[in-house]
């Protein structure tokens, strides 16, 4: 009698199943071996196992035994030999990969699968799998941008040094400008969510104004000080800085991270730091904003409060900003930031290495 070999998962080993087994990108092949080494590992028997994961009891068994034998490879891989073999040339496929990293469709920037299977006079399935197996997407692109700043390092360690380790008895802010916010209200109204069918709106809208809000991110407690003007001079700046200075308490250095835009250094400003010695300004490089943490919090704010609303004016779209700033305040949760500047600056030092290797056009 032939019996099923016992399954005993590591720590690392069950995590990596689990994932699998819960993974939406996941290859269902691959969804369904994990379940079964997972029901295995508990005990079950194979029939039971492959009524519960809707299989065979025969792959049940062949998937049990090739995890006991080689672990994660052996669910991982396929048997060599299975499948139906390729009818692709080595060639053809080379052909695919040179024209998708070396060159253009006419008349376009990137190529689409139609168009490459027109080229290759293969067919678009054909062409899928090849940019799948390489790891090609001509659809997508990044967007990236290496900072010319001549003091890069000094104020990145500045500002990273502001957010891993605070100062003792001091307020540490991210502050910055969200400007141009547009009251849009949409010509029609919208259908809601319901089951099977997602919400709707207008892709045209009116536009009914304008506002700029005014953010300080509390770096290690994650509120806001926010407020809403319809400019965004040095003259707005200043209002700013004495709404913080109001709302902190009186005996607390200020630490303020910002930007390099202008009204942020107009010489009012300037006089008006010497004359508060309490607050200290942090500049962050040059095309640098993702080092301003609250810009994660702007982007919070459009996603949950702006892209999706009507606003019949600027006064109903302040309304929604301050409820959604006192909404966040009554529980706030820091953003935490992890990355040391040297592992920034070794990022940056592989983008500029890639671009000086970068053919020229």
């Amino acid at each position: 009698m032939r019996v099923a070999p016992t399954i005993v998962l590591t720590n690392e080993e069950r995590t990596q199943l689990e994932r699998y087994a819960r993974g939406r990108s996941t290859p269902m092949r691959l969804v369904t071996r994990a379940r079964i080494v997972l029901h295995a590992a508990a005990g079950e028997q194979n029939c039971n196992i492959a009524r519960a994961v809707g299989t065979t009891r025969r792959a049940v068994g062949r998937w049990r035994t090739r995890f006991a034998q080689l672990h994660l490879a052996g669910i991982e891989k396929d048997a060599p030999g299975r499948g139906r073999p390729s009818r692709l040339s080595k060639s053809r496929v080379a052909l695919v990969v040179r024209k998708t990293l070396e060159e253009k469709p006419p008349g376009g920037t990137h190529w689409s699968t139609r168009r490459m299977a027109a080229t290759t006079r293969m067919s678009e399935a054909s062409v899928r799998r090849i940019w799948r197996a390489h790891g090609l997407k001509p659809h997508l692109t990044r967007t990236f941008k290496i900072s010319r700043d001549k003091n890069f390092t000094e104020k990145l360690a500045d500002v990273v040094g502001l957010y891993l380790s605070p100062p003792e008895h001091a307020m540490v802010f991210s502050l910055d400008e969200k400007s141009q916010i547009q009251a849009l209200d949409r010509t029609q109204p919208g259908l809601p969510m319901k089951k099977g069918r997602a919400g709707t709106y207008t892709h045209d809208y009116k536009r009914n104004g304008t506002t700029t809000l005014f953010a300080a991110l509390n770096v290690l407690k994650g509120t806001v000080i926010g407020t809403c003007m319809p400019k965004h001079r040095h003259q707005e700046w200043l209002k700013f800085l004495r709404l913080i200075d109001r709302e902190t308490p009186p005996d607390k250095d200020i630490h303020l991270i910002a930007d390099n835009y202008g009204t942020h250094k107009h010489p009012r400003v300037q006089g008006w730091l010497r004359r508060h010695p309490r607050f200290h300004m942090h500049f962050t490089p040059t095309s640098s904003s993702w080092l301003n943490m609250v810009e994660r919090f702007f982007r919070d704010l459009t996603q949950n409060a702006i892209r999706r609303g009507n606003f019949t004016s600027v006064p109903d779209l302040i309304t929604a900003i301050e409820q959604y700033l006192a909404h966040h305040n009554s529980s706030p949760k820091p953003f935490v930031w992890t990355a040391t500047a040297n592992d920034i600056l070794e990022k940056v030092k592989r983008a500029q290495a890639a671009l000086d290797k970068r053919p020229s056009v």
